[in-house]
């Protein structure tokens, strides 16, 4: 049975996605220049999606010892199946690793610059608090303004906030054409960029099919019925694809 409020937040949401799904920006990456371009700011997007992804396992299952159960098992199955599958996926060899590892080799491939994607991580490893690495980097606007809203979305400590996020804002809608032009791109430059394509087409396969099922369901069951619950979930899947799209708009900007 179609679920009410979940109907109202996919109308609510509708024109934001349909900005993303059209946006100019894909019909503007032509080059591996442009590609490598977009690829430098929206590496970005796809680290902080783990963080999100790893905070809403650290609330919806127990990560600490002594073990007891949290939340309903139903939950616990749908969160660690999809970081399973996100953190220890496969690259086109079958070796195991993560979609932003993937990614990170997809971006050497093209020729892209990694620099300032590795000095965070290395903060990061260095336990520096996120407020601070993200103020201490020269991220661009839009990406710093991207990732803030990702921390300010995880520090709510609301799982249903999380999930919401996680499952509608998210989620990359890639359109048709881009998918095509990429394809171009390898048949003409194949050694920068091949691990591309098969991230996109991973990404699309897992992330947009199985896991995508996965965290509808999980939002259906962190909501419920609580209109105040899928109120205030909807404002804040609004804000992810406004800041999303000024990230669109920023990269365009680069590229043009």
């Amino acid at each position: 049975m179609e679920n009410k409020f979940l109907k109202e937040l996919e109308l609510e949401v509708a024109e934001l996605r349909h900005t993303l799904v059209n946006h100019p920006i894909y019909s503007h990456i032509k080059t591996v220049e442009d590609l490598t371009i977009f690829m430098e700011s929206h590496v970005y997007a796809v680290w902080d999606f783990m963080s999100l992804l790893k905070a809403l396992q650290l609330n919806l299952t127990c990560v600490r010892i002594p073990w007891r159960p949290v939340g309903t098992a139903s939950t616990r199955y749908l969160i660690n199946e999809i970081v399973t599958g996100e953190e220890s996926d496969v690259d086109q060899q079958g070796n195991r690793l993560s979609h932003f590892e993937l990614y990170l080799n997809a971006m050497h491939q093209a020729g892209a610059n990694t620099a300032l994607v590795s000095s965070l991580i290395d903060d990061i490893t260095n336990n520096k608090p996120i407020e601070e690495v993200l103020n201490n980097h020269s991220f661009s606007p839009a990406a710093k303004q991207f990732m803030e809203f990702t921390f300010q979305t995880i520090a709510t400590e609301q799982p249903h906030l999380m999930a919401t996020v996680f499952t509608f804002g998210r989620e990359d809608l890639i359109p048709d054409m881009f998918i095509s032009f990429i394809k171009e791109l390898k048949k003409q430059f194949p050694d920068k960029v091949d691990i591309f394509q098969y991230y996109i087409e991973r990404h699309i396969e897992v992330d947009g099919g199985h896991h995508a099922d996965l965290a509808h369901q999980m939002t259906l069951e962190l909501c419920g019925s609580d209109p105040s619950k899928w109120k205030l979930a909807t404002e804040y899947v609004k804000k992810a694809l406004e800041v999303r799209i000024a990230l669109w708009d920023e990269i365009l900007q680069k590229i043009s």
